[in-house]
C-alpha cells in the first residue's frame, strides 16, 4: 500500500488521476531499476511516499540521489514513490529482490493501488536473458515492447510509427510442437505475471524490455531509458544519447567503491 510522506505536500495524496506510473521489474542485470534511477535523477523528482509491502527483502540506505552533504544523510528504503505533476508522472522505484512466493501478492496489491490511485497507465521497465532468445528474437534490435489490449487501442499505432518491435511469442514445446506459442520472458521477474494480470483486469500497461546479460549493465540502462524517451518524451532532444541523462550519485558505489561516510 502507498504511504505518503509529509514533504510531498498536495502531491503526496493517493490520487494520481491521469498520471503514468513508471516502475521497474526486478529482472536480469537490474536494467529496469537502473533506467528508473536515471529518470528520477534527471527529472529531479520529489519523493512523495513509499510502498509498504512485506513482499520485498527489507533494506535501508542513504539517499541514492544526493546532490549535497545536506541531503546525503536522508534514508531510503526498498520501495519508494516519486512524483512530477508537471509531466503527470509517478515513479515507483524498487530496490530489493522479492521474497520467495511473494510475486503474486505483490502484483495484486500493486494493481489494486493502480486502480485506487486512478493512474491512467503503467509502464514497466524490464529485461530478459539474452542467451535464451530464439532464432527470431536474435534478429534486429534487442529492445522489445508489449501492450495490454486496452493500451493497444490507444497507442498501438504510435508504436508502429516508431518502428518498435513487439515481443515475440515462442514455441511452448520447441522441436515437438512449434505451432503452440506462449509469452516467455526468462529472467524477467514479475514481468509476465504483472502483464497477464493487467490484461485480465483491463489495466493499460506497457512493458519495455531489453535482452541483456549480467555484468556492467549501465549501457543497457541507457538504451532502455532512451527507448522509453522515444515514446514519452520525458527529456526533449533530437537524438537520444546518454549525455542527456543525469547519473545519480549512488552509481559511484555500483562496483564496490566503499560505503559513503554519511551513512554512519
Amino acid at each position: 500500500m502507498f504511504v505518503p510522506c509529509d514533504r510531498g505536500g498536495g502531491s503526496a495524496s493517493s490520487d494520481f488521476k491521469g498520471f503514468t506510473l513508471l516502475m521497474p521489474a526486478v529482472s536480469v542485470g537490474n536494467v529496469g531499476q537502473l533506467a528508473t534511477d536515471l529518470v528520477i535523477s534527471t527529472l529531479n523528482m520529489t519523493k512523495v511516499g513509499y510502498f509498504y509491502t512485506d513482499c520485498l527483502v527489507p533494506m535501508v540506505g542513504n539517499n541514492p540521489y544526493a546532490t549535497a552533504e545536506e541531503n546525503s544523510m536522508e534514508l531510503s528504503i526498498n520501495a519508494e514513490v516519486y512524483s512530477l505533476p508537471s509531466k503527470k508522472l509517478v515513479v515507483l522505484q524498487i530496490r530489493s529482490p522479492f521474497i520467495k512466493n511473494k510475486y503474486r501478492p505483490f502484483c495484486e496489491t500493486l494493481l489494486s493501488w493502480v486502480k485506487s490511485s486512478k493512474c491512467a497507465r503503467v509502464v514497466l521497465l524490464s529485461s530478459s536473458h539474452a542467451y535464451q532468445r530464439d532464432d527470431e528474437q536474435l534478429l534486429g534490435t534487442p529492445l522489445r515492447y508489449l501492450l495490454t489490449p486496452d493500451l493497444e487501442k490507444a497507442v498501438g499505432g504510435l508504436m508502429q510509427e516508431l518502428n518498435w518491435k513487439e515481443m515475440e511469442k515462442v514455441a511452448a514445446y520447441p522441436g515437438i510442437n512449434d505451432t503452440e506459442k506462449v509469452l516467455h520472458i526468462p529472467g524477467g521477474g514479475i514481468t509476465k505475471l504483472l502483464f497477464t494480470e493487467s490484461c485480465s483486469r483491463g489495466i493499460q500497461m506497457a512493458v519495455l524490455l531489453k535482452f541483456c546479460s549480467e555484468g556492467d549493465n549501465i549501457p543497457d540502462a541507457f538504451a532502455l531509458v532512451n527507448y522509453l524517451n522515444e515514446w514519452l518524451q520525458l527529456v526533449k532532444s533530437e537524438v537520444n544519447t546518454s549525455s542527456q541523462w543525469k547519473i545519480p550519485s549512488s552509481w559511484r558505489l555500483l562496483f564496490g567503491n566503499g560505503l559513503p561516510p554519511a551513512l554512519f
